[in-house]
């Protein structure tokens, strides 16, 4: 009978709960990308791509018009008029299973739309926290958004911390500080993601721990 040895025990458990585990593709927890929703209402609108993409929401709080122009290297995004001070995009996810946390957008506005915006997180809809303090958002010149070629300087990403991780649920909002200077100055954004690391499972710890103490004892 051929012998098993304790690191290929460990090593042949390890391959097994990794394969078990998403992949690193699967850390996209959330995407709306629009291009199907087609966001002409304030919404909820729902996320196209994502693990949790059933069950996570865009909406919008501006009490004007939402359309779906041109987006960000591509053909839609999420846009509305008539904002004031407080109003926001607003999106929901689930983090559970996940850390290392990130968020990306894009964002740009009309040369009456309102150009700076807070970024602010929840796990309850009700407490929020500030994690970017009055970003500026850039008026859409030269260069312009397209469907063909991403505007690189309007993607925005910023990492979130420990406190988000593993989460029932997770609500962002961008939070306009400032009302547009005309009722008819818009806002839109597009390409907004929300990405995380699978959390490894207590199994998986615990063996990754034991295969560290085998490779410890070795060096010994």
């Amino acid at each position: 009978m051929q012998k098993i040895t304790l690191a290929a025990a460990i090593a042949a458990a390890l391959a097994g709960v990794a394969s078990a585990r998403p992949s690193s593709t699967d850390g996209n927890l959330a995407a709306w990308t629009f291009e199907t929703t087609l966001p002409v209402t304030a919404g909820p609108h729902q996320a196209e791509g994502g693990v949790f993409a059933a069950t996570s929401t865009a909406l919008g709080s501006t009490g004007g018009t939402y359309s779906n122009p041109v987006g960000n290297g591509s053909a839609e995004s999420f846009s509305s008029n008539g904002w004031d001070a407080g109003d926001y995009y607003q999106f929901t996810t689930s983090t559970l299973g996940y850390t290392a946390l990130s968020i990306s957008f894009d964002q740009v506005r009309s040369s009456t739309g309102p150009g700076v915006f807070d970024l602010v997180a929840s796990t309850d809809g009700v407490n929020f926290m500030t994690i970017v303090d009055d970003y500026a958002v850039r008026a859409n010149d030269a260069p312009f958004w397209g469907s063909a070629t991403r505007v690189e300087a309007d993607i925005f990403k910023i990492n979130l911390s420990a406190s988000f991780d593993d989460a029932a649920t997770l609500v962002f909002r961008l939070v306009s500080q400032v009302a547009a200077t005309s009722t008819a100055g818009t806002n839109r954004v597009d390409n907004v993601f929300v990405n995380g690391v699978a959390v490894p499972t207590p199994g998986a710890a615990a063996l990754m721990g034991l295969a560290g103490l085998v490779g410890a004892r070795r060096r010994r």
